[in-house]
């Protein structure tokens, strides 16, 4: 069996039997309200609340981290820390930090394996956040497949 899925769908309307765990990327400067976030807050508005009270108290609020954020029995949002700030740097580069996705991915996969939960997706880090999905991709094989955690990735 494919760990890795790909779906045409909406990632807040995850498919599936079992405990999900939808996972997006987010800057590192308190910012909501472009891109994927604003289907997630049309949802629920926990992930945005727990995430503005997450950068206010200033707790292990950097780049690599996650915060998991129950929206429903047996569904969690998570909040990734992939982004360094909102627009490309003084050099060009886009705002995505590759190595803070992939630190972010391992700790969700310890997370998704303690919940025995799948991971549902859009291509995350490749849109406002500027990243490319062939680097992407082998960050969820280095992370989540070893960890036997089934992973859909969603396109709208």
């Amino acid at each position: 069996m494919n760990l890795l899925q790909f779906t045409h769908g909406d990632a807040t309307a995850p498919i599936g039997t079992g405990p999900k765990i939808i996972v997006h990327i987010c800057n590192n400067i308190g910012g909501w309200g472009r891109g994927f976030v604003l289907a997630l807050s049309k949802k629920w508005s926990e992930p945005e609340q727990q995430y503005r009270q997450w950068y206010k108290s200033d707790e292990g609020f950097e780049l690599g981290e996650i915060q998991l954020v129950p929206v429903e029995k047996d569904l969690w949002v998570a909040n990734l820390i992939g982004q360094h700030k909102i627009r490309k740097d003084e050099k060009g580069n886009p705002p995505i930090r590759y190595r803070a996705v992939e630190q972010g991915l391992a700790a969700l996969a310890q997370k998704a394996k303690e919940l025995k939960a799948s991971v549902h997706m859009p291509r995350i880090g490749c849109g406002l956040a500027g990243g490319k999905w062939e680097k992407i991709e082998p960050l969820i094989q280095k992370t989540l497949i070893p960890s036997k955690i089934e992973v859909t990735v969603y396109d709208f």
